[in-house]
């Protein structure tokens, strides 16, 4: 089905399908990223769409809602996160520049820090990563602690290393879980396992 039927315009030359993209003309390089940023500014509010949703369906069906949502592609958890965030995050303070993943992790501070971080973030373009490290170095320097580069000296904060380690024994079944939840997420595991303890502890 073309982009025109029903389905969202991505660019000329280009027809989008449910399971995928179909170039039908030569796209010059501007083309080609106009196209790509279209198809990200998707991607993040059809994010925010379906956290809204859950919202609404948590609160207005409750017993039924958690059925309902068990038919859906997503972990339970990752949905959980889409709905604490959409809560915390009504839409008037929600930052168009910035996407829902720079929102998700500043979701557990409070307000005052939220907008702070969130407006430094949108006026030096900061990605999702770098927001992590500036927020992740801000409360390690609270506690009087740094963080330790890797072995590659990489800043990145997906291989940033806190001074105090935390061992886990899994099984393999639980550690399999694990890794498949996170790779739906679109993380490493260690940094998915990090993000949900964290967020765990902030509703405790």
């Amino acid at each position: 089905m073309a982009a025109g039927a029903g389905r969202p315009s991505i660019g000329s030359g280009i027809r989008v399908h449910k399971s995928g993209l179909l170039f039908t003309s030569r796209q010059s390089l501007e083309m080609w990223e106009q196209a790509g940023s279209r198809l990200f500014a998707i991607n993040d509010s059809s994010t925010w769409w379906i956290a809204d949703w859950l919202v609404y369906g948590e609160s207005t069906f409750q017993d039924r809602y958690e059925e309902a949502i068990k038919r859906t592609s997503l972990s339970y958890q990752t949905l959980r996160n889409y709905t604490w965030v959409a809560r915390r995050f009504p839409l008037p303070r929600r930052r168009a520049g910035l996407s829902f993943s720079h929102h998700l992790e500043v979701v557990a501070l409070d307000q005052p820090e939220q907008d702070y971080w969130l407006r430094k973030a949108e006026e030096l373009s900061w990605s999702r990563n770098k927001l992590r490290a500036e927020v992740k170095g801000s409360l390690l320097a609270r506690r009087g602690e740094s963080p330790l580069p890797d072995a590659g000296g990489s800043a990145d904060a997906g291989s940033t290393l806190d001074a105090r380690l935390l061992h886990l024994e899994l099984s393999a079944e639980d550690l399999a879980r694990l890794e498949r939840a996170a790779t739906r997420d679109g993380e490493p595991l260690k940094t998915w396992a990090a993000a949900i303890l964290r967020q765990a502890a902030a509703r405790s």
